[in-house]
């Protein structure tokens, strides 16, 4: 790990006004940028290993731009959904502080998928940072295995092996509102906020949306986090299987009324009842749902299978 440690700031203060010239002139080995207050309006990527970025609150340092799917490209296509975000990150050992992350191109109806942070390879990290958007907000790559619609991947990690690294997100203010995590790596939530917002549509909002790979042990974790809402009472879903082997559990979580009694939906994939496992354990609130309301798919989990599931046996002894 290099020493490196570059600033940026808006004024002579700094050794760049811009976040991305100060990325780009780190040794290919990485290094640390601390960024000062203010809001950033361009896009970063973050393709070197070993980058740390550091602001100076996530509520003083923002990085914040705009492009949703539905705009144009210049050659007249359609962005689509993975070209859309505001951050990406495509490497190994990235470790992000105090910072947010925001795409406001505006609500889902109108823009399409608009994609905060883009986050693919193995030891990513977000701590303190508020990650903000409406749909698909927090993409935690690889893309599944195959496509759908054809060009529905287009974007910078198409054709990249499909491997599912590991990511850790821990006391960060995630919002949004269609599928708004989504995406195949194995992530562990800590004392998060996840934040539904008002979409004007029902369901109003969908959490996550794994497409964990077919036999990985582990896809989505959020342990005791706090899922909350301003939408209507019970308008949003915890989950929804974007693939078949769709993992997601929830641990000693606090859910409040906007979180609907059945807790998940299949999205039409009946097939999912079997493959997918959605479970939680040890959740309050009046979202929490009993083993009556929530859907017949959805386990709830002893104390003894709730442990198999603990932050080292979904990150591994390598990730601080």
């Amino acid at each position: 790990m290099t020493n490196a440690e570059l600033t940026v700031a808006k004024d002579s203060s700094g050794s760049f006004t811009s976040i991305q010239k100060a990325v780009d002139a780190l040794p290919d080995t990485g290094g640390v940028i601390r960024i000062a207050a203010g809001t950033w309006n361009e896009r970063v990527e973050i393709r070197k290993p070993g980058v740390t970025i550091i602001g100076q609150g996530s509520d003083r340092t923002t990085i914040s731009a705009g492009y949703g799917a539905n705009m144009k490209m210049p050659d007249g296509s359609r962005r689509g959904t993975f070209r859309s975000y505001t951050m990406l990150i495509f490497t190994h050992d990235f470790h992000a502080e105090g910072i947010c992350v925001e795409n406001t191109a505006g609500p889902g109806r109108l823009a399409g998928q608009a994609i905060a942070v883009y986050a693919e390879g193995d030891r990513i990290s977000f701590r303190n940072c508020r990650i903000l958007g409406a749909q698909d907000t927090l993409f935690t790559g690889p893309l599944p295995p195959a496509e759908i619609e054809p060009g529905g991947f287009t974007g910078p990690t198409k054709e990249a092996p499909r491997i599912p690294g590991r990511q850790l997100y821990e006391s960060c203010f995630i919002s949004g509102e269609i599928d708004f995590i989504f995406g195949s790596a194995r992530a562990y939530f800590y004392d998060c906020t996840l934040h539904a917002i008002d979409s004007g549509r029902y369901p109003d909002a969908f959490y996550c949306a794994p497409s964990t790979n077919e036999g990985e042990a582990f896809g989505y974790v959020f342990d005791r986090c706090r899922f909350t809402g301003d939408c209507p009472k019970g308008s949003a879903f915890l989950a929804r299987p974007w693939r078949d082997y769709a993992k997601a559990v929830f641990l000693n979580c606090s859910m409040d009324s906007s979180v609907n009694p059945l807790g998940v939906d299949d999205w039409n994939k009946p097939q999912t009842h079997e493959s997918a496992f959605f479970a939680q354990y040890n959740c309050t609130g009046e979202g929490a749902g009993t083993v009556q309301t929530r859907a017949a798919f959805m386990h709830f989990l002893t104390e003894k299978e709730a442990a198999a599931f603990n932050r080292e046996a979904v990150l591994g002894t390598d990730f601080s």
